[in-house]
């Protein structure tokens, strides 16, 4: 059995273990909330870009598909592996890694790329294949230029036919509590074709509807992988804030059991000290 000096050892280890995941829980916390404003901010914009570009498409030329929107044989697939450049966070990290791996046994006949955003998916990745491309240092200053950038190389990329399909994997922002796995696909963008996207024929497009629809759908895939970043970023924070949280329970719960622990063996050790000094006088009055 531990001694009382190897006890209170432990029981400071553990305070000083409960104040850095306060701190941590703290931190994240108020990151978060910047991190959720401005996702929450990009979204209806997003949302927006691809209503528009729905309506204009609806009634454009069958015949002149955007190249971005062009269907082809699926040989070569690039993921979009976003995760973060710190632990800590719960299973944030290692559930975008199950659904990359998930991925790749069901695309075994494909030959599969992937460009790391964040160091533990580049960890990650590199133990089971080559990584294509790494990413991780945007999160240095994130913004939309940077991610511009990236999203230009990939669409660069598709239209030189090095890519058949791109994908991106991240965790999509729910509440503090809650990050869902998405895998979205980037390209080729899908058009939905329905009745209800179709615009009045009253409207006059200047310049012509594909010229609108060149400049809108990079536009559109570019917000659509900073989304995708923003809203892991987001996710990042909340998941780290709930697991910082539950780590401060767990360690006040350890440290409740050590005290009671403690006070119990001081007691037994002041009990047996005080039988000792009794045992003595009394076998001193005896002799």
């Amino acid at each position: 059995m531990a001694n009382l000096k190897e006890i209170r050892a432990r029981i400071s280890s553990i305070s000083s273990t409960m104040q850095i995941t306060s701190a941590m829980k703290m931190v994240s916390a108020a990151k978060l909330k910047k991190a959720q404003d401005a996702i929450v901010m990009l979204r209806p914009y997003s949302e927006k870009l691809q209503e528009i570009i729905v309506n204009v498409n609806s009634g454009s030329d069958p015949d002149n598909v955007s190249i971005f929107a062009q269907k082809r044989e699926t040989k070569r697939v690039l993921f979009l592996l976003v995760t973060s450049n710190r632990g800590l966070a719960g299973a944030f990290n290692t559930n975008v890694v199950k659904e990359l791996n998930h991925q790749l046994l069901s695309r075994a006949n494909q030959e599969i790329e992937i460009l790391t955003i964040g160091k533990k998916g580049y960890d990650a990745v590199r133990r089971i294949k080559t990584v294509f491309d790494n990413q991780s240092n945007i999160f240095d200053s994130l913004n939309f230029e940077v991610v511009s950038q990236i999203a230009e190389n990939v669409m660069r990329d598709f239209c030189d036919g090095k890519f058949d399909e791109v994908h991106l994997i991240y965790n999509k922002f729910i509440n503090a509590a809650t990050q869902e796995v998405i895998t979205e696909q980037v390209l080729p963008i899908q058009m939905p074709e329905t009745a209800a996207a179709k615009v009045d024929s009253d409207y006059i497009f200047e310049p012509n509807r594909n010229e609108i629809l060149d400049n809108l759908i990079p536009k559109s895939i570019k917000t659509q992988i900073y989304k995708g970043i923003l809203d892991s970023v987001a996710s990042e924070h909340g998941a780290r804030m709930t697991a910082m949280h539950k780590a401060t329970d767990n360690a006040q719960a350890i440290k409740n059991d050590l005290v009671i622990f403690y006070n119990k063996a001081r007691q037994a050790a002041i009990t047996n000290e005080i039988l000792e000094i009794v045992s003595g006088a009394e076998a001193l009055k005896g002799s």
